[in-house]
């Protein structure tokens, strides 16, 4: 991932902290302390972040840090510098003003030195540093982005939430359109990402594959660690031969595996096995992982039967009225009737 320049600037800021010994600190603030993410990634501060009369301070050496900037301080003077790729940045101790390449970058109020920590308002992060910068109220969180690239594709209009929730606690900030692109900040669950649009909003989406065309091993391993989880629950349902699809009573082999991947992973694969080996991505034996679609000969069909591979050499799969529902080897007897694998997620 990129990082803008002018974002190390500020390294400098926070190298203060520990060379500030005419400054004198005051302590924390009682007020809960917000987390803080940079590119998704969480921040550790010896001193923790503050909320005083409504602004956040944070400290400054952590973030800057991060960004590469080399930082000098002047003792006489209480005055820092940042410097990165042409950009240089300084700032004095109690004034309300930073500077920026000569230009002065207004402060909402003077950093603050607490407990032997420089802290600065949140805002002058992103005035200072161009980045994003969204505060989190569900969680008493903060997102900090410096993101330029926009390597994810929606694929089917989905909501831009302002909350990884899809219920009353969260606010729709705006549908996000089928062929738009955005950047994924983080993976926060196997149900939700958190990313940021090209008009500079952060908020978050979706993870199932339905809505973009992003992946990576990580989330794909906990939407698989779902699925099993949720077909799983039905183990011993009976099994039906052309068991009707949107109903759970019973299930034949097909059935099952629409209704999970449905449920689950909001895909939507067709009603009969020979049609689901279709779809996806073909893998081998020795690619599999857990979720991938396993098809087999049956009834004197080239593909008449669908299992789910549960990891460990296992099948998630029904196919006999005596045992409906259930987990098997995928042993010897079933890889003389393997025909493929496919992955669709």
């Amino acid at each position: 991932m990129k990082i803008r320049s002018s974002l190390v600037t500020g390294t400098a800021l926070t190298l203060l902290t520990t060379m500030m010994l005419h400054t004198a600190p005051v302590h924390a603030a009682a007020n809960p302390s917000p987390s803080i993410l940079l590119d998704g990634q969480p921040l550790s501060f010896q001193t923790s972040p503050v909320v005083e009369n409504g602004y956040s301070f944070v400290p400054m050496r952590p973030i800057f840090e991060a960004e590469g900037a080399k930082v000098s301080w002047n003792a006489s003077t209480q005055t820092i510098t940042a410097k990165k790729e042409g950009t240089v940045l300084t700032y004095r101790i109690g004034e309300k003003a930073a500077y920026k390449n000569q230009k002065r970058l207004d402060m909402p109020v003077p950093a603050k030195v607490i407990d032997w920590s420089t802290l600065v308002p949140l805002r002058f992060i992103s005035e200072a540093l161009g980045n994003l910068v969204k505060w989190h109220g569900y969680s008493g969180s903060i997102t900090i982005s410096s993101a330029q690239s926009y390597e994810t594709t929606i694929e089917y209009g989905v909501n831009l939430r302002d909350a990884p929730k899809s219920d009353a606690n969260s606010r729709v900030l705006r549908m996000l359109p089928k062929d738009e692109r955005i950047h994924v900040i983080r993976e926060v669950d196997e149900n939700w990402l958190e990313v940021q649009a090209k008009d500079d909003t952060i908020g978050f989406i979706s993870a199932k594959p339905l809505y973009t065309d992003y992946t990576s091993s990580v989330l794909a391993e906990k939407q698989a660690d779902e699925l099993i989880a949720f077909g799983s629950k039905f183990i011993g349902t009976p099994y039906e031969f052309g068991a009707k699809s949107g109903q759970t009573n019973t299930f034949d082999c097909s059935s099952f595996v629409q209704h999970v991947f449905s449920e689950v992973m909001s895909i939507d694969l067709p009603r009969v096995s020979y049609d689901q080996a279709l779809k996806g991505k073909e893998v081998g034996l020795d690619e599999l992982r857990k979720g991938d679609l396993l098809f087999f000969s049956a009834r004197g069909l080239d593909i008449g039967h669908v299992g789910i591979y549960a990891g460990d050499g296992r099948i998630l799969h029904t196919f006999s009225k005596d045992r409906g529902v259930h987990i098997a080897d995928f042993d010897d007897k079933w890889k003389k009737r393997f025909v493929t694998a496919k992955r669709v997620f």
